[in-house]
């Protein structure tokens, strides 16, 4: 990969081409599918509605982050490198330690940073796949980055409140209960509402005019406002908890792993030559014991919570409380890969 001087990442043509309709287009297909049928009036059965988040346990979602022991030190130094391993592994333990910690002091609190840090990762999760895949020019301004971050990150985070306030603030509450936390007070009413969704649908409208405005390729700007608008209304139709299991799964975490395949000097020499499943071979092989960690960490937080859950909800409650724990750690990573890679 190389780097422009205005920051844009950029992938060899052979690999850009390999990685695009995974990255790119194949996300789309569940993502569009969910939103037609649920804009079509189609329900679910409450049950049903964790499928997506049970699954991540071991499709792309838990996996996507278990690669940073590696992911880290191959964009710093090219290689694998014990120092910089040992980096990743101490980030993991204080970052992960300090808010896991705070699960047990303020359960609400570490909720709301949950949400917070989730929206600005999986924000910056949209840049590789639209400046490095893409070749989307209007991403080589730090602004247009910056407001671009904001609103990738608010379709999941902002809009399901927009849509659906009980349901949030019930998944909130999930969040907290195990832990003692109740949600004793809602400050998101129906005119708070109606601000957010305002102000964001501004937000929203004002960055892809900028980006429009700033495109020299407008063939990418147009993907970008098309997952924009895709985005927008899918979290608008389809029920949080699903619709969030479904993202994170099929959009985030798919195209979070072509980004760490990249990094890998053996798998982007297969992806040059069009070859996908050898490079996903490598990374189910280097994430299979780091996802089973990450498991450990779930019945970790599951034996030392003051209240464990007992219903499939909360199950998956506590379940994203370890997502949130390995996140913020995980956030720390990419972030650290985003500046090796020009982004910020």
């Amino acid at each position: 990969m190389t780097v422009t001087a205005t920051g844009r990442a950029v992938l060899p043509a052979g690999v850009r081409e390999t990685l695009r309709a995974p990255v790119v287009w194949l996300p789309w297909i569940p993502v569009a599918a969910c939103t037609v049928a649920f804009a079509a009036g189609a329900g679910i059965p409450d049950r049903w509605r964790y499928l997506p988040l049970v699954a991540s346990v071991v499709v792309l979602g838990l996996p996507h982050g278990a690669v940073d022991w590696s992911a880290l030190p191959r964009a710093v130094t090219g290689r694998l490198d014990r120092r910089w391993m040992g980096v990743v592994g101490v980030v993991y333990l204080v970052a992960g330690g300090v808010y896991a910690l705070g699960w047990f002091l303020a359960p609400v609190a570490s909720a709301v940073v949950f949400v917070a840090v989730t929206w600005f990762h999986w924000g910056q999760g949209e840049l590789h796949p639209l400046a490095a895949v893409l070749g989307a020019d209007h991403l080589d301004s730090l602004g247009q980055r910056v407001l671009t971050v904001l609103v990738r990150g608010g379709l999941p985070m902002l809009v399901p409140l927009l849509a659906f306030p009980d349901r949030y603030r019930e998944v909130v509450a999930a969040f907290a209960a195990p832990f003692g936390g109740t949600v004793t007070t809602w400050p998101v009413g129906p005119d708070v509402r109606l601000a957010l969704g305002v102000g964001f649908a501004a937000l929203t409208v004002v960055t892809l005019a900028l980006g429009y405005r700033r495109a020299g390729d407008r063939r990418a700007w147009a993907v970008d406002a098309g997952e924009t608008a895709l985005l927008w209304t899918f979290f608008l139709v389809v029920p949080p908890v699903f619709a969030i299991g479904v993202y994170f799964c099929c959009w985030h975490s798919a195209r979070h792993i072509a980004r760490v395949l990249t990094l890998d000097e053996r798998a982007t020499a297969a992806l040059s030559r069009g070859r996908l499943a050898p490079a996903l071979g490598r990374f189910a092989r280097e994430a299979a014991l780091p996802t089973a960690g990450g498991l450990a960490v779930v019945g970790a937080l599951w034996v030392t919570a003051p209240s464990p859950p007992e219903s499939l909800s909360g199950v998956v409650a506590l379940y994203l409380v370890a997502i949130a724990v390995m996140t913020l750690p995980h956030v720390a990573v990419v972030t650290w890969i985003d500046r090796t890679q020009g982004y910020w």
